[in-house]
């Protein structure tokens, strides 16, 4: 790699500071980069700037494929910058590197002592502290950074007492995960411990945090994720939060709350005010208070204020609480034991606060605050030396958190009552299966250590980054250039016809981002997620209709998503797209217990679906977010799913429909395992582990079992093949023919393009390449290829891409006239000449009014958008 690579903010325009750093994930064309110390970045006028890289994912050939690139933190950032990666110092990141950007770790037995060059944290190594120490410039301003949580022993439904014990997480381990110059991370480790260990209330809630640092910054992103491991029918959450000491030393008139609202608005005050009163202090005292500056010396004032300063009532305690998606409140208090006063409230609080005084101060943002509700911001003790800020995740005002099973089992005790329940309900029901045991949640944080009270403007752009952090991005056309995700191009609207169906993929995102608002898909559990099918009788989603409700990944709107974001680079879509990622890969996954590694089928509960399958916890969902962000988090997520294939030997994915139910006895030498979701599921698996560690076991399992498929009679048109879990190879005497239209609309297309075009292996690209081409073709076509017709053909449109795939490879054009055949028949119900039918919809039945509804599910729309983008990339070339 030879020449600069544009990268840009996805939002269009540079923000005015980075306050805690920037990183971005970038892919380089195979055989390009030999690794990530070749890696250098300038800014727009091609002076270099320090810059932090490291290996996320290599080629096969040993070169780099993904790099993860950090900046330090500065308050001039570069409308754009161009990365370099040849080595060469007379290309555009020719000037050495300038301010000596460096962020620092100290190491001892105790602890570790982070110094970004402005801001130094000291983290333990065990404790019950996540931080004991945060400094701006050497003066502390927080301290004793701890979770906490609140375990409700019932839900009070009529009269009773319920009871609620406090806990805090203890920290069991500590790693240094990047250690600089320019980036640190450090991870945590732990669970929540009873404040009360007589209470006879066990450890629960492991989490992870994680703690990053860019040089310069002034602030540190935290990152939160727990795993929900209580009993659903005895254990109510009723409050997760962390909590920060701040110590203050200035007079109670010279320390300051800022509090977000809606729409960049604050509340800012003082403990002790001075505004309002029926004396005046001065003008000059005024304005310093509501600026946040030192008020000028109390000698100094008009008297008749000055000395009956104790008469003014100091606010120790402020409360904003956010309880749903529409409404926030505002109120304060003296003191405990004094009653509560309001103070306002409104929308959609920005999910920020901060305290301080002269010498300092720390400021708190939650990410997706109102999207995640219900969320709370507490102030306690401002009026003492020592004051608490606590950043719930989970609201203590809030009903707890009820993770109970939504109904009784309805009597379906046996597969046979549960088939019928499928028949009507859609619902994949089977006791015990409904539960949350091990499913997880994320929440990202960023703290600021201020070295004064800062000026309302500084707050708000700080709120406003914690909300939507800004972030640098390839273009995509260099994205499709370097060859990464197989079939897709960037957005191309040359041709009328092309451009009829560009409108109708931005129709589709533009329609469900709007669904998201007006139906209000938020929550702690739910946001990120959209619904299934549509209930046009009651004007609503079919939200308490079993497998028609929360789609949990099913058919792909996550590659679609993602797929759209790679081809547009649209800020909107990428952001829809992961707090999807965010939702699927924690929520709808276990991340520990018996279903570990597996996630849960569409269904009115994320978790309450018994189709515990790799289909939808696979990393061919997740591996978009990883690679464009070298998030660790979602790097947690993909490894935790290495040994997934595992899960065959306890849980048969097709237990209930197995033709062989009554000979077939799961063992470690000859597992079922389809070669549709499933194997496409585990490739995604092996595929993204080789690619970001190497791993030889994950490498031979992939080749092995492609080598496998391409030697079956069959191929993929056998359907299930025999897997022996000790050698990762499938039996390849099996001569069957089994299809099934859900087989390829799980990644399985997506993966096997990235696969034949990454690895050399002749029969395998034979075997997909006739799966591709028989599974639309005619009767007659399949019985001459295979001895018969091929049944169980649905989606037709969806697999469309499949004969476009073929039609491309053979450089066939009857098979890509074919192709636009298929997807124009298939989509007959969306309305080919339309792409998509729209219903009109009356008000009076709903709670919002709607203007228009699909009349078709998620499914549908996402194989559809999959379908365009695939064909056009494909055989575009044929449209016209």
């Amino acid at each position: 790699m030879t020449d600069s690579t544009l990268i840009r903010w996805i939002d269009g325009e540079a923000p005015a500071e980075i306050s805690g750093g920037t990183t971005w994930g970038m892919p380089f064309p195979r055989g390009t980069v030999p690794g990530a110390k070749a890696v250098a970045v300038a800014d727009s006028s091609g002076t270099r700037v320090p810059s932090q890289a490291w290996p996320i994912a290599t080629w096969p050939d040993g070169s780099l494929k993904w790099a993860g690139i950090a900046l330090p933190a500065t308050d001039t950032p570069s409308d754009s910058y161009h990365v370099t990666a040849d080595g060469d110092t007379a290309s555009a990141a020719s000037q050495p590197p300038s301010g000596g950007a460096s962020v620092t770790v100290t190491e001892s037995a105790d602890a570790f002592t982070v110094d970004t060059g402005v801001l130094q944290m000291v983290i333990d190594r065990s404790g019950s502290t996540l931080f004991s120490s945060l400094s701006r410039d050497g003066r502390e301003v927080a301290r004793n950074a701890r979770l906490v949580s609140l375990l409700q022993d019932s839900v009070s439904e009529g009269a009773g007492m319920v009871r609620r014990d406090a806990f805090t997480g203890g920290v069991t381990a500590v790693v240094l995960e990047q250690s600089g110059p320019v980036r640190a991370v450090v991870r945590l480790e732990g669970n929540h411990r009873p404040d009360t260990p007589e209470s006879g209330k066990r450890d629960w809630l492991p989490f992870v945090v994680r703690f990053y640092f860019h040089a310069n910054a002034r602030s540190v992103r935290m990152v939160h994720s727990f795993i929900w491991d209580g009993d659903a029918d005895r254990d109510f959450l009723a409050g997760l939060g962390v909590r920060f000491g701040v110590p203050l030393e200035a007079e109670l008139h010279d320390r300051h709350i800022r509090i977000a609202g809606a729409d960049g608005g604050f509340l800012t005050e003082a403990v002790r005010g001075l505004t309002g009163l029926r004396r005046d202090p001065g003008a000059q005292v005024r304005e310093a208070q509501v600026a946040g500056r030192p008020t000028p010396p109390a000698e100094t004032w008009n008297p008749e204020v000055s000395h009956r300063l104790h008469l003014i009532p100091t606010w120790g305690d402020y409360t904003l609480s956010q309880l749903s998606a529409d409404g926030f409140e505002l109120r304060k208090r003296t003191a405990a034991g004094h009653g509560w006063v309001g103070i306002s409230g409104g929308t959609r609080a920005g999910g920020f606060c901060s305290l301080s005084d002269a010498r300092g101060g720390l400021g708190v943002g939650i990410r997706d605050f109102w999207q995640s509700h219900p969320g709370q911001l507490d102030i306690r003790g401002a009026a003492t030396g020592e004051a608490s800020l606590t950043a719930w995740l989970y609201s203590p005002e809030a009903q707890p958190m009820d993770l109970r099973f939504y109904h009784d089992g309805l009597g379906q005790d046996t597969f046979e009552d549960q088939l019928e329940g499928l028949e009507l309900t859609y619902e994949d029901y089977e006791p015990g299966f409904g539960n949350p045991t091990g499913i997880a949640r994320t929440h990202e944080l960023t703290l600021f250590a201020y070295e004064a009270t800062p000026s309302t403007e500084s707050l708000a752009a700080d709120a406003a980054s914690a909300a939507i952090p800004a972030l640098l991005q390839a273009t995509p056309e260099y994205l499709h250039t370097a060859g990464i995700f197989g079939d897709w191009d960037p957005v191309d609207r040359s041709t009328p016809a092309r451009a009829r169906l560009e409108d109708r993929l931005d129709f589709l995102f533009d329609f469900y981002a709007g669904q998201v608002e007006q139906r209000r898909w938020y929550g702690f559990w739910n946001y990120g997620d959209v619904m299934h099918t549509y209930d046009f009788d009651r004007h609503v989603w079919r939200y308490d209709v079993g497998g028609y409700a929360w789609d949990n990944s099913e058919l792909s709107p996550d590659l679609w998503l993602w797929y759209s974001y790679l081809r547009s680079g649209r800020a909107d879509i990428f952001r829809f797209a992961e707090a999807m990622t965010r939702h699927t890969g924690e929520v709808d996954v276990y991340h520990l217990g018996p279903w570990k590694g597996l996630g849960s089928r569409h269904n009115v509960q994320h978790w309450g679906c018994s189709a515990k399958q790799l289909r939808i916890s696979t990393p061919a969902y997740r591996r978009f977010y990883y690679y464009l962000t070298a998030d660790e988090r979602t790097g947690d997520l993909l490894t935790e799913l290495v040994d997934s294939d595992q899960n065959f030997l306890g849980l048969d994915p097709v237990r209930k429909v197995r033709p062989d139910a009554a000979t077939y006895r799961p063992n470690r030498g000859a597992l079922g395992v389809g070669l549709g979701t499933d194997w496409g599921s585990l490739a995604a698996t092996w595929l993204t582990d080789w690619e970001r560690t190497g791993n030889p076991r994950s490498r031979d399992r992939l080749l092995g079992t492609m080598a496998d498929i391409g030697a079956l009679k069959y191929g993929f048109l056998t359907g299930e093949a025999l897997y022996d879990l000790d050698k990762g190879r499938f039996d390849t005497g099996r001569e069957q023919i089994q299809v099934s239209h859900l087989s390829a609309v799980f990644g399985l297309v997506e993966i096997c393009s990235e696969l034949v075009d990454l690895v050399p292996d002749p029969e395998f690209e034979r075997a997909w390449l006739q799966y591709c081409r028989l599974f639309l073709a005619g009767k007659e076509e399949q019985v001459e290829a295979v001895g018969q017709p091929l049944e169980g053909i649905y989606l037709t449109q969806a697999h469309s891409r499949l004969t476009a795939y073929a039609a491309a490879k053979l450089d066939d054009p009857g098979l890509a006239a074919r192709a636009w055949e298929s997807f124009a028949e298939g989509g007959e119900h969306l309305n080919h000449q339309s792409a998509f039918t729209l219903r009109k919809i009356e008000p009076p039945h709903v709670l919002l009014p709607v203007d228009e509804a699909p009349t078709v599910s998620t499914n549908d729309t996402a194989q559809f958008g999959l379908a365009v983008i695939q064909n056009l990339a494909l055989i575009g070339n044929y449209l016209d």
